[in-house]
């Protein structure tokens, strides 16, 4: 378990998950990664942690720089516990580390350990001295936690960046330029969506505070280190917290005897005569926070489910419940489906896009199965509709 030293006396002393699957309910299969690093000095300083499973990966990295004992600050940007996992254990193992977070993180570590540590409150753009370099503390709250923050060094022009810039991908490369940066960026897009979507507002207070610092490295809390596109991934996010959507369609849906999927193909249909981009989502093939990652960039979303019980599909109201926790908005709806004799699923979709505040195309909604007739007819009129 080598640890990787990233600038001269800055290491990377993580841990990697290689196993893990699901984080809050989205699906991570390129596992992840929890990145803590160790600043070597006069005072030895440990940014983050990891969480517990994985706090003998941090100590056997650590211990191959300095002992372990002699931490003498931990910089905890997020009280969340995937990153401060490992501290009641690297408390113990050295009561007098110096614990240094935000007022919020304070807090938040009290009330998650229940634990009197010696804790160093920070204030936003305070700058304090430690062991001979510099450290700034800008204070992210809701970014995507109340207590965030970020640190950035002068001295090394490294950006910690804790969740902001994040990705959750397992590997042994530390880098962007060191895997293929179309995976990288995949999974940077997929982890604003699902965890840091909600907060736009809050990334776009912070982003011109980033182009405003000198910066040879972003190191987060997940995934690979920010050296080579450093630029771009700054452009995506402006991007993405500025819910810049590009003229596609997303299709959501669910589908019991087939009859709401042929209604997608002929809403895709229309679409594309359209020359607009779909991506067909069958939510039994396609899980949620995968369509979310498609559907942050997206002006339309189609969502399609059956009556089932005067109700709609349980796949379909769990991504709604998920859609609504991530509120992207502005977005085009149209609500579509098939019924026996009820015909309710159509209403309750349009209720949760209401509650979302998404402008409303007329509903398509058709009993048992649409003929051919029909199927030409939602495509012609979803055509025209687009049109407008």
């Amino acid at each position: 378990m080598l640890p990787v030293e990233i600038k001269k006396n800055v290491y990377w002393v993580g841990g990697i998950d290689w196993d893990l699957r699901n984080f809050h309910g989205y699906l991570t299969q390129r596992g992840s990664s929890y990145n803590a690093y160790l600043i070597r000095g006069e005072k030895n300083i440990l940014i983050d942690s990891v969480k517990t499973p994985l706090y003998d990966q941090l100590i056997s990295r650590i211990a191959r720089i300095i002992d372990p004992r002699k931490i003498d600050f931990i910089i905890q940007n997020h009280v969340e516990m995937d990153h401060s996992g490992s501290l009641p254990r690297l408390v113990e193992m050295n009561p007098n580390i110096v614990i240094i977070t935000s007022p919020n993180g304070e807090k938040g570590l009290r009330l998650h350990y229940k634990k009197d540590w010696n804790f160093r409150v920070v204030q936003n753009n305070e700058t304090v001295e430690i062991g001979g370099r510099k450290f700034q503390f800008v204070h992210t709250p809701m970014v995507h936690w109340p207590d965030n923050m970020v640190t950035y060094s002068p001295d090394d022009r490294i950006l910690f960046s804790n969740d902001a810039f994040g990705q959750h991908i397992s590997s042994t490369e530390r880098f962007d330029d060191e895997l293929p940066i179309g995976i990288v960026y995949e999974e940077a897009k997929k982890y604003y969506a699902n965890i840091v979507l909600p907060y736009g507002k809050q990334v776009q207070k912070i982003l011109p505070v980033v182009d405003s610092l000198s910066l040879d490295l972003i190191a987060p809390s997940h995934g690979l280190i920010w050296r080579k596109n450093i630029g771009e991934i700054k452009r995506r996010y402006a991007k993405w917290a500025g819910n810049e959507t590009e003229r596609k369609a997303v299709i959501v849906y669910d589908t019991m005897w087939k009859s709401t999927e042929k209604i997608a193909y002929a809403i895709m249909q229309g679409f594309e005569l359209n020359h607009i981009p779909v991506e067909m989502l069958n939510l039994q093939a396609n899980h949620i926070s995968d369509i979310m990652t498609s559907l942050i960039d997206a002006q339309y979303l189609c969502l399609g489910s059956p009556t089932l019980n005067n109700n709609i599909l349980p796949t379909v109201s769990a991504f709604l419940t998920y859609l609504k926790g991530l509120a992207p908005p502005d977005r085009i709806s149209l609500a579509f489906g098939s019924y026996g004799w009820g015909g309710q699923s159509i209403g309750i979709i349009e209720k949760e896009f209401e509650n979302c505040k998404y402008e409303l195309l007329p509903a398509i909604k058709v009993q048992y199965v649409p003929d051919q007739d029909r199927l030409d007819e939602i495509t012609n009129d979803i055509s025209r509709l687009i049109q407008k």
